[in-house]
């Protein structure tokens, strides 16, 4: 459980599964020029609203570790279950990899800002990128994750991801795996979940997160 989850609201008779396992096995799988697929509606309804209420704040762009934020129960629960062995094997699966000694890495973001979105592939150490969005439906053209063939054009589209509340997006990161968004400023909240080479990676990545967080709020309560 969460160290936080005693903090914020405490959630009763949360639903015993919050994603749809069977509609991530039934995914196509996409593999030209990199494997991903798409999962909308991953997390079911009756989950939503025990997540939302226990979704941490984040008032500041940038990506926070877990270790940084306060959340609670229901939000707690999510986090295990995303993280579980049975979604990582599924995942491994669709993708051919084998997952099973890949430690897991969750980031949360809950502002986006003008300066996000810019074409970029992940560091080489995640070897996979999951990415849940948990919005209200999505009304702006802007902000939405595409996929793209090159560095350069954001509009040589392979698919473009609305960020609509419980859509999963999962690709491996390749060298070719581009992604960005058309700018956007305002709330956007997405996790993510990366399967990374070794625990080092986490280590380290959860004190550079840390780190970065610390400097955001030292700005933002200076003015």
């Amino acid at each position: 459980m969460s160290r936080a989850a005693s903090l914020t609201t405490q959630q009763t008779n949360l639903p015993a599964g919050f994603l749809d396992m069977e509609a991530l096995r039934a995914a196509s799988v996409q593999r030209d020029p990199f494997p991903f697929f798409i999962v909308p509606r991953f997390v079911i309804a009756e989950a939503l609203e025990a997540i939302r209420v226990d979704y941490p704040v984040v008032p500041l762009p940038g990506s926070f570790p877990l270790s940084t934020l306060q959340y609670g129960q229901g939000f707690t629960a999510f986090m295990e279950q995303i993280q579980s062995a049975e979604m990582t094997k599924t995942v491994g699966e669709k993708l051919g990899m084998d997952l099973s000694a890949s430690p897991t890495m969750v980031t949360v973001r809950g502002q986006s800002r003008e300066k996000d979105g810019k074409i970029h592939i992940d560091s080489r150490t995640k070897l996979v990128t999951a990415l849940i969005y948990m919005n209200d439906a999505w009304e702006s053209p802007k902000g939405r994750l595409r996929l793209v063939r090159s560095q350069t054009d954001l509009n040589d589209v392979i698919a473009e991801v609305p960020p609509d509340q419980g859509t999963l997006l999962v690709f491996r990161n390749d060298t070719n795996a581009w992604h960005g968004f058309e700018p956007f400023a305002g709330p956007r909240r997405v996790i993510q979940l990366n399967w990374v080479t070794d625990a080092s990676v986490v280590r380290r990545e959860q004190t550079r997160h840390r780190i970065s967080a610390f400097f955001k709020r030292l700005k933002k309560l200076g003015g």
